[in-house]
């Protein structure tokens, strides 16, 4: 499995309360109980009109096939090749 960030612009998203965003998530649930185990959602980022989620998935086109079965849109799918953090820099 690989990590994914994936962008989605969704216009007014950070003004959602919480009942429509439990919506929104149940929605992405149901179509990754029909993707699994080839996807899994990790979490997301909510801004004002975008959020940045981090998917793990076997690859970029089961990625793309829960934005088509959930409806929300992928604008941008980057694959993360490494991840660093404060702690990186204490590695010498």
């Amino acid at each position: 499995m690989q990590k994914y960030i994936i962008e989605r612009g969704i216009p007014g998203v950070g003004r959602m309360n919480g009942e429509e965003l439990c919506g929104a998530a149940a929605t992405s649930n149901d179509a990754l109980a029909k993707l699994a185990p080839r996807v899994q959602w990790q979490h997301s980022y909510v801004t004002g009109d975008k959020t940045f989620c981090v998917y793990l998935a076997e690859d970029e086109a089961a990625v793309r096939e829960h934005a088509s079965l959930s409806g929300f849109p992928a604008d941008s799918i980057t694959e993360v090749t490494s991840i660093i953090d404060p702690t990186t820099g204490t590695m010498r």
